[in-house]
């Protein structure tokens, strides 16, 4: 039997992120994120989604289609220890991986009929860039998924939350539905955990604007939202 198997692209993520920084660590973390899965041609089929909003949540199969190598390392070091420490590939979620794929579990909001490209589900809580390749989508169960004794390894919660502040009239223009889950993606720090530089000014591309912040301590200052030209 041969080793290899073509994966076909079935569906792209669209988000707000245009780009992997300040996406949050990992799915669930921010739900006010709302994520749009929009089916390749081929799969824009109504009953391949027949029975899909009798669930709650969903997993996705993804690529990490921006972390694409020829060779693989098979030790990592994860941000989350700082970059100080090495891990086993298979022992962490880092998106360099031999086969490049990510595991997310989204929260299934509804389903919605766009007339040019069919059904599109809407999603919250996605920890992905817009234009992720998508490769699969099943249900998640809860008496097979949840496990209360499941453990954390070196990553056992979400992490501290920053509390934020926000400059006069940083918010100002920006669009008042998109607010909670900008301020919730700020508060989980956005960082690289190794880097702690209260002076220095951070930016990050959300919802077509240039977002400018800075951290000192537990405190994250949102200095500006500006729109991106």
């Amino acid at each position: 039997m041969s080793g290899d198997y073509t994966l076909r692209v079935i569906a792209r993520m669209e988000t707000d992120f245009p780009e992997k920084f300040g996406i949050p660590r990992q799915a669930g973390l921010v739900e006010e994120l709302v994520g749009r899965i929009v089916f390749e041609p081929e799969y824009r089929k109504a009953e391949a989604l027949r029975g899909i909003e009798d669930f709650s949540h969903l997993w996705l199969i993804w690529q990490f289609s921006e972390a694409l190598r020829e060779t693989w390392s098979p030790t990592v070091r994860p941000p989350r220890l700082g970059g100080n420490a090495r891990k086993g590939i298979f022992a962490t979620r880092s998106p360099f991986r031999p086969n490049a794929l990510g595991l997310s579990c989204v929260r299934l909001l509804g389903v919605e009929q766009d007339p040019a490209r069919g059904a599109v589900l809407l999603v919250a809580g996605a920890d992905l860039m817009d234009g992720t390749p998508i490769y699969d989508i099943k249900p998640y169960l809860p008496y097979a998924d949840a496990k209360s004794e499941a453990r954390g390894g070196f990553a056992p919660d979400g992490g501290a939350l920053l509390r934020v502040e926000v400059s006069p009239g940083a918010l100002e223009g920006f669009p008042e539905k998109k607010r909670a889950a900008l301020l919730a993606v700020l508060a989980h720090d956005p960082r690289p955990a190794y880097q702690n530089d209260s002076e220095r000014v951070y930016g990050m591309d959300f919802a077509g604007r240039r977002v400018k912040f800075r951290v000192s301590g537990e405190v994250l200052t949102l200095l500006s939202v500006e729109k991106l030209s």
